[in-house]
């Protein structure tokens, strides 16, 4: 394999799925962009590694929304997240069935002094992330025209796409939580489970998942954008609204597919709610 290529191919989905509309979460930045000083509501997604927590910290530190929300239950990778904030945090004191947002919640008042204003903690998937978070701020009669989305790298654009689709009078502020690249590396660790071998990141955000994770979330968000018989927009299961997929951005990801087959998730057709 040409590490080179597959780090260039790594990167341009990288780049693509993980989206900031602005260049930082602060009042100068959200009113030269979107001509407002604060959001209604920044949102932190379930799903995104934990140094998400430090980057929604900075965001109510900056007073960009008035109102704070975490978002998440209990899914099948909740334990393994559980037992991450473990070993990286173990003074963070977390409840055997805490769910994605209680993690979020515990680290966040642990490191940093702060509780969010209402926290989601139903939602096991992207599409009732936003379902149900929608329907939680209507029980609380809490005003939502701007919305700043905090979530994973690979997860940006479609929790995006969700938000336009369930809550289409809020117009969305992406903000990935990281953003990553990947650099060839022959003395990557070969060992430790998880790595691939040759390649390594570029500087590693805090909570970053393993190098073999993290190139199957980045490569199972292609079929579930590319809108077709078998994506999650409207040619599809209809799900999310149209995503554009440029031809350069789909064509790493079939580099990508013919060197990894096996790191490609498959779109489900059934979200459980």
């Amino acid at each position: 394999m040409n590490m080179e290529s597959i780090s260039r191919d790594v990167n341009t989905l990288a780049d693509f799925l993980g989206k900031r509309d602005v260049p930082e979460l602060t009042s100068k930045a959200l009113a030269k962009g979107f001509g407002i000083e604060r959001a209604d509501v920044c949102a932190l997604f379930g799903g995104a590694i934990l140094g998400g927590a430090d980057v929604f910290a900075g965001a109510m530190r900056a007073n960009v929304a008035r109102r704070y929300a975490i978002v998440g239950g209990v899914g099948h990778t909740t334990e393994a997240f559980r037992e991450r904030v473990r070993e990286l945090c173990p003074d963070v004191s977390l409840a055997d069935d805490a769910s994605e947002a209680d993690v979020f919640e515990a680290y966040l008042e642990t490191r940093h002094g702060l509780r969010a204003d209402v926290l989601e903690r139903l939602s096991t998937n992207c599409g009732n992330n936003v379902t149900y978070l929608r329907d939680l701020l209507k029980e609380r009669h809490f005003e939502c025209s701007t919305m700043i989305l905090i979530h994973d790298e690979s997860m940006q654009r479609r929790i995006e796409a969700e938000v336009r689709q369930e809550m289409p009078d809020v117009i969305p502020v992406s903000f990935a939580s990281y953003r990553v690249h990947v650099i060839p590396d022959e003395g990557a660790e070969t060992e430790m489970s998880g790595a691939v071998p040759g390649l390594a990141f570029e500087g590693e955000p805090f909570g970053i998942w393993t190098m073999r994770r993290y190139l199957t979330l980045l490569m199972g968000e292609m079929p579930r954008l590319h809108d077709d018989e078998n994506g999650y927009g409207p040619k599809g299961m209809g799900f999310i609204p149209h995503v554009e997929v440029p031809d350069e951005i789909w064509d790493a990801f079939l580099r990508l597919r013919d060197d990894f087959p096996d790191f490609v998730r498959q779109a489900v057709p059934v979200r459980a709610s």
